[in-house]
């Protein structure tokens, strides 16, 4: 049975969501509308509290702020979201070697960040989480990857979960398989299902991504038995906001679990 989730902001997207450097699972959310574009974030950071920083393991500005702002919608109130895109990483990360290369970026930009005493919590902003294990070891503040959190999020209270995406690519989906053993989550893992077609086409409908998404959801929920879904990242964010009042089970999207995480640090949960 369909129930309500969330306001307007469902029915917001961002167009072109291939050229802004998000594609998959190992790429980032993109798909998300500006703060212009929302009237319920706020337009300018509140000095009062402390920050957030998150990370874009990659160079492409546009995915940073959307990221940045879907984490504004967990965060409100309660800390402001400062973003920064790795400059020297290219715009789109795609292969294991990409995210290893991106990783000392990723670090160095945290350990500059955790020296401004009003940063409290970091977000690696990429679903293999890059550099995040060598960035807690330099830093003494709470550092989240927005993959690991993702899977802390769908499997809470034992639930078993899935993940949808819209690549076939065997490497990332062995991944997510051993993300899900290495957090101690293989026996709720449910695997992966993949949407039909090329996914550069796929990405560019809106309409034709929700379809494909939808069905996929479906058959992770009766088949796979799943009682969350991950959105494996890349332009599925967007999706996941549209698609979710069909569906009982939650789709769990990796930045806005990251930035609930971060929350719950803040406040001592």
């Amino acid at each position: 049975m369909p129930r309500p989730f969330f306001s307007s902001m469902c029915s917001a997207m961002i167009r072109n969501v291939f050229t802004s450097g998000s594609l998959f699972g190992a790429c980032l959310l993109s798909s998300i509308a500006l703060a212009s574009d929302d009237p319920t974030l706020p337009l300018n950071n509140d000095d009062a509290l402390p920050s957030i920083v998150l990370i874009n393991p990659n160079s492409n500005t546009e995915a940073t702020h959307s990221m940045a702002n879907l984490a504004r919608h967990e965060t409100i109130g309660v800390a402001n979201v400062i973003e920064r895109s790795n400059s020297s990483a290219p715009p789109l990360l795609t292969t294991p070697e990409d995210m290893t290369k991106a990783a000392s970026g990723v670090v160095a930009i945290g350990v500059e960040a955790a020296k401004d005493e009003r940063v409290v919590a970091i977000i690696v902003s990429a679903f293999s989480d890059p550099g995040l294990e060598e960035l807690r070891e330099a830093v003494d503040i709470p550092v989240f990857g927005i993959g690991e959190e993702v899977f802390h999020e769908a499997a809470r209270g034992g639930r078993a979960f899935g993940i949808v995406t819209v690549t076939p690519d065997q490497g990332l989906i062995e991944s997510f398989r051993q993300k899900a053993a290495d957090l101690g989550y293989a026996d709720l893992y449910r695997g992966t299902r993949v949407t039909p077609g090329d996914p550069t086409q796929l990405v560019q409908s809106p309409k034709a991504l929700d379809a494909a998404l939808a069905e996929a959801v479906q058959v992770s929920i009766d088949e796979d038995g799943a009682e969350a879904v991950i959105m494996g990242g890349g332009p599925l964010s967007a999706s996941a906001l549209r698609l979710q009042p069909r569906f009982d089970v939650p789709l769990v999207v990796a930045v806005s679990a990251a930035a609930r995480a971060a929350v719950a640090a803040i406040q001592g949960q």
